[in-house]
């Protein structure tokens, strides 16, 4: 199966990021919001990982011996620091110029992480129950067929594994933040990024999960504060993570 026939993928969203692809690693370029968000990205992996693998909170790399993977890598903005922190690593993305980006930034950094293109069906299909952590970042509102998507994440997550997922809320506050205000109004997101339509609310997500065998624990909003920048909060009405495993 490869990515363009696999029923997750959506064709048009491929070609949108796949475009951007020279950019992912410019902080102040098409990816700037990415690298604005992703310290409390890691922070919130890091806490929950170290939590529920009981590892060693004052090791700098204490995820060795496990395997994460990242769906829809893009650049690889966490796939590098996955890797610093112990974690052996691997991305997988439906464009190819992402991919290629990816492997280039990180051997240039001197890193190992095993890039993939193609679907996550695709992947689950050669590697069932390989990864102890899955990470899906700011992906599933991007894709076609959400069941068959999480569907795939369920075989590919190891018995005792940990997925974290984030996601924009469907509300109003998420359009109006989002949408005409990031991406029309100050440009910080690129036109046409999100379809609001597509957005996924917590209860919608917790019931597609369930679905597929997995419970969702920890949930958690991202906001912004002046003074602060981002953070994590208890306000889910705009962006939310959460992490899911294998119900019992």
């Amino acid at each position: 199966m490869n990515a363009s026939n696999a029923a997750s993928i959506d064709p048009a969203e491929v070609t949108l990021f796949g475009g951007l692809a020279a950019d992912w690693w410019n902080p102040h370029g098409t990816s700037r919001m990415l690298h604005a968000i992703n310290p409390v990205r890691l922070g919130y992996i890091r806490e929950q990982a170290l939590a529920h693998f009981g590892r060693a909170v004052q090791v700098r790399s204490p995820f060795g011996g496990l395997r994460a993977l990242d769906i829809g890598c893009g650049g690889g903005l966490l796939c590098e620091p996955l890797v610093r922190q112990g974690f052996e690593v691997a991305g997988l993305d439906a464009a190819p110029e992402n991919i290629a980006v990816a492997r280039d930034h990180a051997a240039g950094a001197g890193l190992a992480v095993d890039y993939r293109g193609g679907s996550a069906e695709a992947l689950a299909a050669d590697l069932p129950g390989q990864f102890d952590l899955i990470t899906c970042l700011e992906v599933i509102e991007h894709v076609a067929d959400i069941d068959s998507f999480l569907a795939a994440i369920a075989t590919l997550l190891a018995p005792g594994g940990l997925l974290i997922l984030s996601t924009p809320n469907r509300t109003a506050l998420s359009y109006a933040v989002l949408i005409v205000g990031a991406e029309r109004v100050a440009r910080v997101i690129p036109a046409g990024a999100h379809d609001w339509n597509k957005f996924v609310t917590p209860d919608e997500l917790g019931v597609a999960l369930a679905r597929h065998g997995l419970q969702t624990g920890d949930m958690r909003g991202l906001s912004y504060r002046p003074g602060r920048g981002f953070v994590m909060s208890s306000d889910l009405m705009i962006n939310y993570f959460l992490t899911a495993r294998r119900a019992e």
